[in-house]
């Protein structure tokens, strides 16, 4: 997790900074201050009866009151509670440390809240849709895109090691139910990593719920595997203290598919178009350039491949269209994290 120290008055005067990183900050005389216990009012307020929270909502941003009568109406409303982008799991993060400084019972009952959210929004074999109660389409899928269960299984984490959250009481049953789906999430986890003729390799943003094999989302995101999303999950895995045997075989695997797949001696540039400030993304040749790793590669001969709104594979980014090619994220370097804490997650493994 990013670590992002920023004073009170920086939080206060940067009216740019996002929700995001303001539930990501580590600076405890914030959450100490009356500015923060005004968010998480707002946290309080947001969060439906069920126990999630919609996305996509700037938290610290003031409330009208007719605003907070309408949110005080939709609390009984479950629609639109999910995980992805972050959400549920940031909020609870918030309240977590919110509650450190101001022990109250509603801060903590929210977030016991979210927790028994969490664990209802659990399928069976492990996985977690991107939104509960479910959506038609691909949100039923179990959902990595965007590092969605990645988030979930590191709130569960420290509850089954006992390391954090310790200022909040969570209940025996409660704690159990989590225990055990962290297990089950992992499980999942490893039942989903994709064998390419027999080998394993990484995971797919999304998998179906039923098959547990990759799936479409969207037009343009097409089954395939990912080097953004397997990336965050490979730091999960090798979070884990006294790994599995199927848990080594699984980091293992993962780790020489991005060595297989890493794109040497390009860069992305955005170019001026001529057009006032609009800009063109291309690929051009960097010899020197840190590796990339593309967002789909193909799950039978692991070509990259981007895609516009029709769904037809292209081969190259200059084939997609204007819209599409400049408004996603076709390459990423996420994997490069993977590969700094590898050799020591080897050493301690050996001792």
């Amino acid at each position: 997790m990013l670590l992002l120290v920023v004073s009170i008055n920086t939080v206060a005067q940067d009216k740019e900074i996002n929700w995001s990183k303001i539930t990501q900050l580590e600076d405890d005389t914030f959450f100490a201050s009356e500015e923060a216990q005004i968010y998480a009012e707002n946290v309080l307020l947001y969060q439906r009866d069920i126990g999630g929270w919609p996305k996509n909502i700037q938290m610290q941003h003031p409330i009208s009151e007719a605003d907070k009568q309408q949110l005080l109406v939709l609390k009984s409303d479950p629609k639109g509670c999910t995980t992805d982008n972050a959400a549920t799991c940031q909020e609870m993060i918030f309240l977590s440390k919110i509650y450190q400084h101001h022990p109250e019972a509603k801060y903590s009952s929210a977030f016991l809240r979210g927790l028994m959210y969490l664990n209802m929004a659990q399928y069976d074999n492990g996985g977690w849709p991107q939104f509960y109660p479910l959506k038609k389409g691909y949100a039923c899928h179990i959902t990595y895109n965007d590092d969605s269960m990645v988030h979930i299984l590191n709130i569960l984490k420290p509850i089954k090691e006992q390391s954090k959250y310790n200022t909040i009481q969570i209940p025996t049953e409660i704690q159990e139910k989590s225990v055990k789906a962290f297990d089950k999430g992992i499980d999942c986890i490893l039942k989903t990593q994709y064998k390419q003729n027999g080998v394993l390799t990484s995971w797919c943003a999304q998998h179906d719920e039923r098959s547990l094999l990759p799936a479409n989302a969207r037009a343009f995101e097409l089954a395939s595997l990912s080097g953004s999303e397997s990336a965050k999950i490979v730091l999960l895995l090798m979070s884990i203290d006294s790994p599995s045997p199927e848990i080594i075989a699984s980091i293992e695997s993962a780790v020489n598919w991005f060595e297989k797949t890493k794109i040497s001696g390009i860069k992305i540039e955005n170019v001026p178009t001529g057009e006032g400030d609009k800009t063109n993304r291309i690929v051009v040749a960097s010899p020197d350039a840190e590796p990339l790793w593309a967002r789909f590669v193909d799950l039978k001969d692991n070509k990259p491949f981007f895609c516009d709104r029709d769904g037809i594979k292209k081969e190259t980014l200059a084939e997609i269209g204007y819209e599409r090619r400049n408004g996603y994220r076709w390459y990423g370097n996420e994997p490069k994290e993977v590969f700094k804490k590898y050799q020591k997650w080897k050493s301690k493994l050996k001792k």
